[in-house]
């Protein structure tokens, strides 16, 4: 009996112009108002509420562990007021978002590409065409929706547990007054990084869905591809959220010298 020639994976590139295509498609939709509201509500549950406990739990020991290492070396040169500016300059500005989006590219990004794999493999995506339903329509544009929209909000409680977090941390490690720590955070934070927070929480879950329903709908083979399809598309997803960071600090953050 000759052996079953196995199919290889997607090139990385191949995938990437599918990604490009259905981003294009996506925001399409999005503009004629085409949208299945049953199928986002469903879906928006996975993205939001069955993801929370992991990114509260990230964010609350991640604002500890930032606020301890900080404030040992502030305390050092006795600008232990300036630990709470800090902390809302680096956890809530980037670290925060990054976790956030980190941890539901993981939860939700590979269950987005698992479950379009199967149904790939399976010959489901093909019974879609046959019955002239576009799958992005059906399946595509909910998932994507559903996290850009939650992906900001879990941000928002990321922001504040991990605001919690670095106070019991200051509090407890350092004997710094709650408030001081709180009114530090207050007087670095300002309303237009709240704003620019949620920017990048509708970016990054839009990159999430994106490349977990396209990395999903890309699969061939057998279902060891469906595994592979899932784990790729979480490590592209990780490098896109850095990667899309960087540039969004420098157009949201940065500011020139000569400005």
């Amino acid at each position: 009996m000759e052996p079953i020639e196995e199919k290889r994976d997607p090139s990385l590139w191949y995938r990437l112009y599918c990604a490009g295509l259905m981003l294009g498609q996506v925001l399409w939709r999005l503009l004629r108002g085409k949208l299945r509201r049953d199928q986002i509500t469903e879906q928006m549950l996975t993205a939001g509420p069955k993801a929370l406990v992991p990114v509260l739990l990230v964010a609350f020991f991640g604002g500890m562990i930032f606020t301890i290492q900080t404030a040992r070396e502030l305390t050092t040169f006795g600008a232990e007021s300036f630990v709470g500016g800090a902390f809302a300059i680096a956890f809530c500005r980037e670290l925060a978002p990054i976790l956030t989006a980190s941890i539901i590219a993981g939860q939700v990004g590979s269950a987005f590409a698992a479950e379009l794999g199967s149904m790939k493999i399976t010959e489901q995506i093909d019974a879609l065409y046959m019955l002239r339903s576009n799958p992005v329509d059906y399946l595509v544009m909910p998932r994507v929706v559903a996290c850009c929209l939650m992906l900001p909000i879990l941000t928002v409680f990321a922001l504040v547990v991990g605001v919690i977090g670095g106070t019991g941390a200051a509090y407890q490690f350092y004997d710094l007054a709650p408030i001081n720590f709180l009114t530090s955070v207050q007087t670095f934070l300002q309303p237009r990084d709240l704003i620019n927070v949620g920017v990048k929480g509708i970016l990054f879950g839009l990159l999430v869905g994106i490349i977990g329903c396209s990395w999903g709908l890309t699969t061939i083979g057998s279902t060891q591809q469906v595994g592979r399809s899932a784990t790729s598309a979480v490590v592209t997803t990780w490098i896109g959220i850095f990667m899309l960071d960087f540039f969004l600090s420098l157009l949201l953050f940065h500011q020139s010298p000569l400005g």
